[in-house]
């Protein structure tokens, strides 16, 4: 057992856990949403919201990373998702180096990257991005109006010959990376980035 940031992270050998990074300024509905459709068809054990110190491809900082922690705390009560912002602790700021680490904290842990589509995208701009693909298998999770993109993106592309039907999305965990693979469900148009700007419009906001 492990204290971060106030809360425990348990991890034993053979475990299935999901890893949902990002800045979660704020968190909402649409977080849950994909963690609730990542437990069930990648058939996972835990998943773990890593709360990240700020995302290096952003322009601009995000909220105070315990307010962010907190946000998430509060939102969360399904007991197989942990929100933590082990991050700060190991003093990584790239995905690459977050994994490696997390896979030499806990051996034996099935762990498995997820990101929507839209992420999918751009994921060939990501610091080693091969490297990661290399650690992990990767469930990416359909977001409104991305998927065609997603599936003719570059990293699609290279990695094409890595990707498992969506049949055999329950069995992504078990695979040796490279693997992916994308599953499509019920989505949700609801983003972080949105809810800032209505927030920024509101009258008497402040920029």
């Amino acid at each position: 057992m492990r204290a971060v940031a106030g809360d425990t992270l348990i991890a034993l050998p053979g475990q299935r856990i999901g890893l949902l990074g990002g800045s979660f300024d704020p968190p909402h509905a649409g977080h849950l949403h994909i963690t609730e459709m990542a437990l069930r068809r990648f058939r996972l054990d835990r998943l773990w919201w890593l709360v990240s110190p700020g995302n290096p491809l952003k322009p601009h900082g995000p909220a105070p990373l315990a307010d962010r922690i907190a946000s998430a705390r509060a939102l969360v009560h399904d007991p197989r998702i942990r929100v933590t912002g082990i991050e700060a602790q190991l003093g990584t700021r790239w995905t690459a180096d977050t994994i490696a680490a997390l896979r030499a904290r806990w051996p034996g842990v099935r762990f498995v990257w997820l990101m929507g589509s839209d992420n999918l995208i751009q994921f060939s701009r990501w610091d080693r991005w091969r490297g990661i693909a290399a650690q992990v298998p990767i469930g990416v999770i359909a977001r409104p109006g991305t998927r065609t993109q997603a599936r003719t993106s570059r990293a699609a592309r290279i990695m094409w010959g890595a990707r498992l039907p969506e049949s055999r999305a329950g069995l992504l965990a078990d695979a040796p990376a490279p693997a992916w693979v994308m599953i499509n469900g019920p989505m949700t148009a609801l983003s972080s980035s949105a809810i800032r700007a209505a927030r920024n419009l509101a009258p008497g906001s402040r920029g």
